[in-house]
């Protein structure tokens, strides 16, 4: 359960933690260490007022009741000495009394062990230990040591601790965030590397500082293996584009033997023949134009012509011109633009081509009649554009087959034609842009959603 909570917590919730156990770690081991020295100089003192209290109280062999003026004597006598100069002694008697001592304090001690403080007037005295023992006839003896050796000691004691332990603590706090930036930079590194990737910046590597730690040597590691992957990839689109090109130019030849063919057909079963022959070599070159288009754009290419641009105009322009087509093929199509947005950085060119490519499906594979919906709107992730139709729609277990290259499906889409490369050409350009394509229910029909981040 400890090993996945600590899975489950971020950088910055690590790093917060760790500086919260050490703090706390730190604060109890002060305050530990303070009342431990606290005890110890406690029961120090206490065992010594209890030796004084046993030479005052010390009785002869055979002597069972010390007389009062002995016992002051004594106490006399401990005062002026040197090592016992320092406790403050006082006998009261029976009726509470005081009969002599080096001490007057304010209130009356109990019997036995207690505190004593600034507020019990003795003079001199801000903290200290007291016992009061039975003296016989209702006397008491009370005996009192300081423990602090001077004023404001325990304050002084506390501001060294305060001290102490405070620059321990600012010290740690300051590696951790620290060292928490040092990861929290390289990892930014990592992860900028990762999106720029992603948006089709194959040759996006991670910055080396030439340092030679860890994360130098992890940066090199993760730079290699990239290196690779960009190799694979690059002779995996070598070997598809050559084929491409080399197809397109026997292709392109066969096409203008069946134009010919067409043209000089002599009966019309013949014409109708070398038309559909014809037909079909077109939808080859549209295929293999397609692949090559989607090679061009997974690569990254078309960064090049990123600019500025008005999205809302776009998809109401596009859509505009869009509307006889789709009232030709006996549907309607309706325009919704939700929100003024600011100017989007992309390739115009291209995201024109998504939505006429989408529309274009719509109105393919949508109900006869139905309504085409195009919608754009703002959100926290970006701008997202929807196109929904009242088709049959695509299972939600053929939605990943539909966005692969040549992903027709045996459904009533596939049987109105295509080469299967209109989606996977859309979602190539969404990745272009950083964004996402996703497929889901309009209820009836298919709900198509491009995400595209604006900053």
């Amino acid at each position: 359960m400890i090993k996945r909570a600590i899975r489950r917590l971020s950088l910055r919730g690590l790093t917060i933690a760790v500086l919260a156990l050490f703090l706390i770690a730190t604060v109890a081991t002060g305050i530990s260490i303070l009342a431990a020295n606290r005890l110890t100089v406690a029961r120090a003192v206490d065992r010594r007022i209890e030796a004084i209290a046993d030479l005052v109280l010390e009785r002869d062999a055979g002597e069972t009741l010390l007389p009062t003026p002995l016992l002051l004597a004594r106490i006399a006598t401990l005062s002026g000495q040197r090592d016992t100069g320092d406790i403050g002694l006082l006998l009261l008697g029976a009726d509470g009394r005081r009969l002599g001592g080096n001490i007057a304090p304010r209130f009356t001690l109990p019997m036995g062990r207690s505190d004593l403080r600034q507020r019990d007037g003795i003079i001199g005295l801000s903290h200290g230990r007291a016992l009061v023992r039975d003296a016989g006839e209702g006397r008491r003896l009370a005996v009192v040591a300081e423990t602090e050796p001077f004023d404001s000691h325990r304050a002084t004691r506390t501001r060294i601790y305060l001290t102490g332990f405070g620059s321990i603590i600012l010290i740690v706090v300051g590696g951790v965030i620290a060292f928490s930036m040092l990861v929290g930079r390289r990892i930014a590194d990592q992860r900028a590397t990762v999106e720029a990737i992603i948006a089709g910046n194959i040759r996006h590597r991670v910055p080396v500082t030439g340092s030679g730690d860890e994360f130098d040597r992890q940066a090199a590691a993760f730079n290699r293996m990239l290196d690779r992957i960009a190799e694979l990839m690059d002779a995996m689109r070598s070997q598809s584009n050559d084929i491409a090109h080399d197809l397109r130019t026997p292709l392109s030849r066969l096409r203008g033997q069946l134009v010919r063919m067409v043209e000089d057909a002599r009966d019309p079963a013949q014409a109708e023949r070398a038309g559909a022959a014809l037909a079909q070599c077109d939808a080859l070159l549209a295929m293999f134009a397609a692949l090559l288009r989607i090679a061009e754009i997974e690569a990254g290419h078309r960064q090049a012509g990123f600019a500025p641009f008005d999205l809302s105009a776009l998809v109401r322009d596009t859509g505009a011109m869009m509307i006889p087509v789709a009232e030709d093929a006996g549907h309607s199509l309706s325009i919704a633009v939700h929100a003024a947005l600011p100017d989007f950085v992309g390739d115009r060119q291209l995201l024109t081509q998504v939505l006429v490519n989408l529309i274009g499906n719509a109105i393919k594979y949508g109900a006869a009649g139905g309504t085409i919906r195009v919608s754009l709107d703002a959100g926290e992730e970006g701008v997202t554009l929807s196109i929904a139709d009242n088709g049959p729609g695509i299972a939600p277990e053929n939605r990943a087959h539909a966005l692969r290259r040549f992903g027709r499906l045996d459904t009533a889409r596939a049987a109105a034609g295509g080469h299967g490369l209109g989606l996977p050409l859309v979602e190539a350009i969404a990745r272009l842009h950083r964004g996402r394509l996703t497929l889901e229910d309009a209820a009836p029909g298919l709900l198509v959603s491009i995400v595209l981040p604006t900053q």
